[in-house]
C-alpha cells in the first residue's frame, strides 16, 4: 500500500522489499508482478539520517519533549549534536571508526 501511495504520487521509494513479500510473489509466479526497485545509494543516506535520529533521541528530553518552547528544545538538539559530533571527531583522531 505504501509503496502504491508513493508511486501514485511521483515519489521514487527507497523501502526494500521484505523477505516474505518476496517469498509471496515469487510463490505466485508470473501473477505475483515484477520485483520492486529501489535507489540503494539513496536508502543507505536514509539509514543515515535514521540513526542520527535515533542517537539524538537518547536524550530522555528530547525524546519526550519536555521542554515547552521551541527554542530551548532546538537549543538541547544543537547541543547534544555537537557532543555527538565532537565524540565522532575525537574517535576519529584516536584512529577509531566511529
Amino acid at each position: 500500500g505504501n509503496r502504491k501511495y508513493l508511486r501514485e504520487r511521483g515519489i521514487q521509494c527507497v523501502i526494500p522489499e521484505k523477505d516474505d513479500q518476496k517469498a509471496n510473489r515469487k510463490r505466485k509466479g508470473s501473477a505475483g508482478g515484477r520485483p520492486v526497485t529501489y535507489d540503494k545509494e539513496a536508502y543507505k543516506r536514509r539509514n543515515v539520517v535514521e540513526r542520527s535520529f535515533n542517537a539524538l533521541k537518547q536524550w530522555r528530553g528530547m525524546a519526550t519533549r519536555y521542554d515547552k518552547l521551541a527554542l530551548t528544545y532546538r537549543s538541547a538538539v544543537v547541543l547534544h549534536a555537537v557532543v555527538i559530533w565532537s565524540a565522532a571527531l575525537e574517535k576519529s583522531r584516536l584512529g577509531d571508526t566511529p
